[in-house]
């Protein structure tokens, strides 16, 4: 059990806290669904790259990682 929760429901219905856009930078790291994904740029286009549940890489588009919903790494 986490007691982490809270920021993580927010992030789970789209909302994100605090941002309101995905950061651009290459290599940025932004958690989803419990995930990390860090942005990579792939023959001139980027794309969110991290694993599902069962440890298989998942690669989402911006759109995608926004439908999901997302949140900044904790600092």
């Amino acid at each position: 059990m986490r007691d982490d929760t809270s920021a993580e429901s927010g992030a789970e219905n789209g909302v994100v806290p605090g941002a309101t856009a995905l950061p651009t930078a290459p290599c940025s790291v932004v958690w989803s669904g419990g995930h990390p994904f860090v942005l990579e740029g792939v023959g001139g286009r980027s794309r969110w790259v991290g694993v599902d549940d069962k440890g298989r890489p998942r690669f989402l588009s911006d759109s995608e990682l926004q439908r999901r919903g997302w949140r900044l790494p904790a600092r």
